[in-house]
């Protein structure tokens, strides 16, 4: 597509054409977003991140291998729409427009949509590399070893070029520069990376100059860090015989070495961090045990001192010592004779009260015991023979004096005697009636 120069730029039909950097940049735009307005693209994403504007930038990796990348914007209105969280690594179909980012000049591609694609070639060597070595127990829980609390010397494997050894050495300054560093230097990326790297993991662990080993870098893209997701580093780490500490990438960025580590800090100044407590904390703990201790001391000194005092006291006057006892001993003969007059008092009106309580149980007793025996004579004499015969009955014997009870005991013509109340019969039996009784 031709495109005409504008009128600023009008030159004579002889001479050569002359493009202002603004206006050829703005002519290239308007070329693409005839041509490109609206297309679709595929590929992975490669150093994803979200602005506090909410606008999204990335760049666009070709998915299969291809060298090419584009980079990408997709501003907040496109973002809100998306039912996923996109990730590095991740494949995806992008649809929208080619334009030029006229500021810098820079070809991009404006966002309008975003489908999730399947994961990238790389992302899905990671997740298998990660399965495998975790069912060889390569990650395990178990297999993590805690790290040293105060390291006096700390190595550190990484790039000497890398600002991350800048920025653990710089935080070991500040916070712990009692401890000593010491650097295995090593690539840590490209195809010689790996290799280097597990030199110099194995190099530490054969010296063993060093309480603590550091293996970080700074962050980066997924193809950047590769390197520490290499199975024959992850191996190395694990087969260290020194604790690691690993420290690679941002706080977003996970690699396998992370896993392999005893520890993973999220950037390589957090890993300085955690490896070594600051200088200023161990000293104020440090003071405040001193604190502690000097204080319990004076506090035990004084205590001495103060029985001290009081012992010297009591050896310097042993008069009043004995004037007090003597008192003392006074007042307690004083209380005794008190007390022993007050228990005399106290058990005579005890004896007189005991007494006067068993007069008067004794007066109570006699009376009720003389009710008693009145009731009692009374029911006798109620049941003495001479009162039943006073009534009109009369007591019967045989000549022998045997009481007769029953017509069986006599016959006609015996003698017997009847006893009554003012006297006694002799009478003879004339008949005997063997009739049975009247009922009643």
């Amino acid at each position: 597509m031709r495109m005409t120069p504008p009128a600023a730029f009008a030159v004579p039909s002889s001479a050569p054409l002359v493009w202002g950097v603004a206006a050829l940049l703005h002519a290239v735009g308007d070329a693409l977003a005839a041509r490109f307005y609206a297309c679709a693209v595929k590929g992975e994403i490669s150093g994803f991140s979200r602005a506090s504007s909410g606008h999204c930038y990335f760049s666009l990796k070709d998915a299969e291998g291809q060298a090419g990348l584009i980079r990408c914007a997709m501003f907040r209105r496109a973002a809100s729409l998306l039912d996923f969280v996109p990730a590095e690594g991740q494949l995806v179909e992008l649809r929208g427009r080619v334009a030029v980012y006229e500021p810098r000049g820079e070809l991009q591609f404006v966002v309008e949509s975003m489908q999730r694609g399947g994961a990238g070639a790389l992302f899905e060597q990671f997740l298998r590399l990660k399965a495998r070595l975790e069912a060889e127990g390569l990650f395990d829980a178990s297999r993590k070893r805690a790290l040293p609390r105060f390291a006096r010397r700390v190595g550190v494997v990484t790039s000497l070029g890398a600002a991350a050894l800048h920025d653990v050495a710089t935080t070991f300054a500040r916070r712990a520069p009692q401890v000593e560093l010491i650097v295995y230097p090593s690539p840590v990326q490209g195809s010689e990376a790996p290799a280097a790297l597990v030199e110099a993991i194995a190099l530490a662990g054969r010296r063993a100059e060093v309480d603590l080993l550091i293996v970080c870098r700074g962050g980066g893209a997924l193809e950047d860090l590769w390197a520490f997701n290499d199975e024959r580093v992850v191996r190395a780490i694990a087969a260290c015989p020194l604790p690691v500490l690993c420290g690679v990438g941002h706080e977003t960025d996970v690699t396998l070495a992370d896993f392999a580590a005893d520890l993973r800090a999220p950037t390589p100044t957090a890993a300085a961090e955690l490896a070594a407590p600051a200088r200023l904390d161990c000293l104020a703990s440090l003071q405040a045990l001193a604190d502690a201790l000097h204080q319990g001391l004076r506090r035990g000194l004084d205590g001495r001192r103060q029985r001290i005092d009081h012992a010297a006291l009591r050896l310097a006057r042993p008069t009043e010592l004995l004037r007090r006892q003597a008192q003392r001993l006074a007042m307690l003969q004083h209380r005794l004779g008190a007390a022993v007059h007050l228990t005399r008092l106290t058990h005579a009106q005890g004896q007189r009260q005991s007494a006067s309580r068993l007069q008067r149980a004794a007066v109570v007793l006699i009376a009720q015991h003389g009710q008693r025996l009145a009731a009692l004579a009374a029911s006798l004499d109620a049941l003495a023979p001479q009162r039943v015969l006073a009534r009109g009955y009369a007591w019967l014997s045989d000549e022998q004096g045997g009481a007769v009870t029953s017509v069986a005991q006599v016959a006609p013509g015996q003698h017997i005697a009847a006893t009554l109340a003012d006297g006694q019969l002799r009478a003879t039996v004339v008949a005997v009636d063997r009739t049975s009784p009247r009922k009643r």
